[in-house]
């Protein structure tokens, strides 16, 4: 939907024009799952696509809640910080309380949000609504906020307003995002590196499985317990406070004193996982695209054996894209337990790769996937 439309359809709703137009995107994470909130290096790259948002002063100080992809509709006050409603609106709510929590009246405004992210799809659309509020209150309050403290309060509007214990990673690549680059992000010290995306004749390729992702939030929150019940055990044995500060091999040699086999394969996959970033950044650098689709493959058998987050849905399109000729390397991006993969595919295999996965994935699982050919895009920004 084009930003002439949007404008019509703000005006049909609130019988005015919009103040302002602010987008922020998606992200697609090209490896390391699971590890920002175990203080690891992540690898994220911002979409083209994500979440526009209008708004318009009001005269009260109720705020309007609209968007163009659910039929629900909501005009709440601050009384909705302490009462949160269950619906979509807690996320800009979220935001909002962290301005309010600064000092600024966040309230007063109809706001119009409509989002091209594929919902539920795993590609962090609840980061992107974050983000375009946080960028749009930035803006209309001329609080001089910078991008990454940004991403901290949409970060913390989750994790305390929603409820979902989320690392760091969305949030900052819908904020820092830059055309052609992806981040190299570490999610202890929030140090990061813009790495130039030459992929030689490849590009990234996103398949969604469309499967909805009802075990994504508990299951997240679940494995975080885990990973954090794990530091604990090897704090009593080696000084740490997060998993990845750990190398692959000073964790197999503590890995004993963790006697839960669930708990210390958890912990296996985060410390392992991010020393796989560590090399595809590497890769990639050094233009070895073979051995970072090597790495890709690696992360999701890890995803799958140790951290358990895949499934049937996420494993078919990943394992049997990785057969296809001309895929380096393919494997499940996001959450889990649903959502998409990224795959690693050569540009003049692509068209047979959708064709030919596609009728596999529908054959094996019933499911039709929808598949993007991802253009990686800047941050959060206003646009009008």
């Amino acid at each position: 939907m084009d930003r002439n439309t949007l404008t019509k359809r703000f005006k049909e709703i609130y019988g005015k024009e919009p103040d302002g137009v602010y987008f922020a995107p998606g992200r697609v994470n090209l490896i390391g799952e699971h590890v920002d909130y175990n203080g690891g290096l992540v690898f994220p790259c911002a979409l083209s696509f994500g979440t526009y948002l209008l708004v318009a002063r009001r005269e009260d100080k109720m705020t309007a809640f609209t968007t163009l992809n659910f039929d629900h509709a909501a005009t709440l006050d601050e009384r909705s910080f302490t009462e949160k409603p269950a619906t979509w609106e807690r996320y800009p709510l979220g935001v909002m309380k962290e301005f309010a929590d600064k000092g600024y009246d966040s309230w007063g405004y109809d706001l119009l949000f409509y989002g091209d992210v594929p919902h539920r799809a795993g590609l962090s659309s609840s980061a992107s609504i974050e983000l375009v509020t946080a960028v749009m209150l930035n803006d209309v309050l001329a609080a001089g906020i910078d991008p990454v403290e940004l991403a901290r309060m949409s970060q913390r509007a989750e994790n305390l307003f929603v409820g979902m214990h989320s690392g760091i990673m969305d949030q900052f690549a819908s904020a820092m995002g830059k055309a052609n680059h992806a981040i190299a992000l570490d999610c202890a010290t929030l140090g990061f590196e813009w790495v130039p995306l030459d992929m030689e004749g490849y590009s990234v390729v996103v398949a969604n499985t469309n499967k909805r992702r009802e075990l994504a939030d508990s299951k997240y929150n679940e494995r975080r317990g885990e990973c954090e019940e794990a530091a604990r055990i090897l704090g009593r044995e080696i000084a740490l406070e997060t998993l990845c500060e750990l190398t692959p091999e000073v964790f197999e040699k503590y890995a004993g004193k963790i006697t839960d086999d669930t708990i210390r394969r958890r912990a296996r996959h985060a410390v392992s996982e991010n020393a796989r970033v560590k090399e595809a950044v590497a890769a990639l650098k050094g233009g070895n695209l073979q051995r970072f689709g090597q790495l890709m493959n690696d992360s999701h058998r890890s995803l799958k054996e140790d951290y358990e987050v895949t499934g049937i849905e996420l494993d078919t399109l990943a394992e049997e894209g990785q057969k296809l000729e001309g895929v380096l390397g393919s494997r499940m991006t996001g959450a889990g337990f649903g959502g998409c993969t990224v795959s690693l595919v050569a540009n003049d295999a692509i068209p047979s790769f959708v064709a030919t996965l596609g009728e596999r994935y529908k054959a094996l699982v019933g499911l039709t996937a929808d598949f993007y050919v991802a253009s990686i895009g800047d941050g959060a920004m206003k646009l009008d």
